[in-house]
């Protein structure tokens, strides 16, 4: 396992990299079909948000685009567990009973897990993280299915068992713990300010007393803000888009959420926003979600090692995010179960 380097300097490289890239590709329009197993609340979702998502997916900037084959030929090569070790997990043997992985995600997440619908696949970093999953337990990358979450429904989707896992940039706590189980991590990030190109006065976290400062719903962006910017007006919203629309708009002066997921901000509308000061805030380890106290977790666990070891997960980060974000070096990797 490698030690970690600066998460700042990292930020650095992802700060300047992403203020030369002009966004592209390809839009996503309509999302794939739930499954049909999908409680009222997901039936719900489906009935009310399906225009209005879609129309949001269709008006968001898109990143560059993915390196198709590239991320499809890192699938291709991932592990697959042996029927003992199948045999020896509940939350395993369940998955290869029904044939298929249910996930907890979301579809439109340019850099982690978007949709694409000119061949109906998902790619990303995190999208590549649950079809190498699957392919684990299954023996085929394509036997998934998605269930749309977001920061507010994570934990929701497990506790009902609409999902057997949840893959979507989410971050490990206490309260979350005290519901489901995670394995992991995978990925350690930390918070970051947005603000528009042209704003000179926020500086970083300690210049937001007094200003209107959005986050997302159900995120651990409230919380850090009432830490580090106890003076702040903080607006909540339920998505990233909204966040970042509002911020765009002038409705807010700044948004504060996970520098991570800013990178689809970045890369894709870098003559509109920037990071503005350092990273700050404690290490922000994202994690899967599995139901509480399941077996899955040393399974999952063992499987995350496994890419780590055959360079899976370097090979999978750099064709998801490096090469989109001009960054030629994968971040080092936290230590899985720890």
């Amino acid at each position: 396992m490698r030690k970690r380097t600066a998460t700042a300097k990292i930020t650095a490289l992802i700060l300047a990299s992403a203020l030369g890239i002009t966004a592209c590709g390809t839009s996503a329009n309509k999302t794939e079909t739930a499954p049909s197993a999908a409680a009222t609340e997901a039936a719900a979702t489906e009935a009310a948000g399906e225009t209005a998502s879609t129309t949001a997916a269709e008006a968001e900037p898109q990143a560059k685009e993915i390196d198709k084959a590239a991320f499809d030929a890192i699938l291709a090569k991932g592990p697959v567990a042996d029927d003992a070790d199948i045999e020896a997990s509940e939350w395993a043997k369940k998955v290869k009973e029904a044939g298929k992985l249910r996930v907890g995600a979301v579809r439109t997440a340019q850099l982690f897990s978007q949709l694409d619908e000119t061949d109906n696949k998902m790619r990303g970093f995190d999208a590549g993280l649950f079809q190498l999953l699957a392919r684990y337990v299954l023996g085929d990358e394509s036997k998934f299915e998605i269930i749309q979450v977001d920061s507010s429904t994570r934990e929701s989707v497990l506790t009902s068992d609409q999902v057997d896992a949840v893959f979507a940039t989410y971050s490990i706590t206490d309260s979350r713990k005290e519901v489901i189980s995670f394995a992991g991590p995978y990925y350690t990030s930390r918070q970051a300010v947005l603000v528009k190109v042209d704003n000179s006065e926020i500086t970083g976290v300690d210049s937001l007393a007094g200003k209107i400062v959005a986050t997302q719903t159900g995120s651990t962006g409230p919380s850090i803000l009432e830490e580090f910017a106890p003076e702040a007006t903080v607006q909540e919203f339920e998505t990233d888009l909204e966040a970042r629309t509002a911020l765009e708009q002038g409705r807010v002066d700044a948004y504060v959420t996970d520098y991570t997921l800013m990178l689809n901000a970045l890369v894709k509308e870098a003559d509109k926003f920037k990071i503005a000061g350092d990273v700050f805030g404690p290490e922000d380890n994202y994690g899967i979600g599995l139901p509480k106290d399941s077996d899955g977790v040393e399974f999952v666990n063992t499987f995350l090692k496994k890419i780590e070891e055959e360079g899976l997960w370097d090979e999978l980060w750099q064709v998801s995010l490096g090469d989109r974000t001009g960054i030629s070096e994968a971040p080092e990797t936290p230590a899985v179960g720890e």
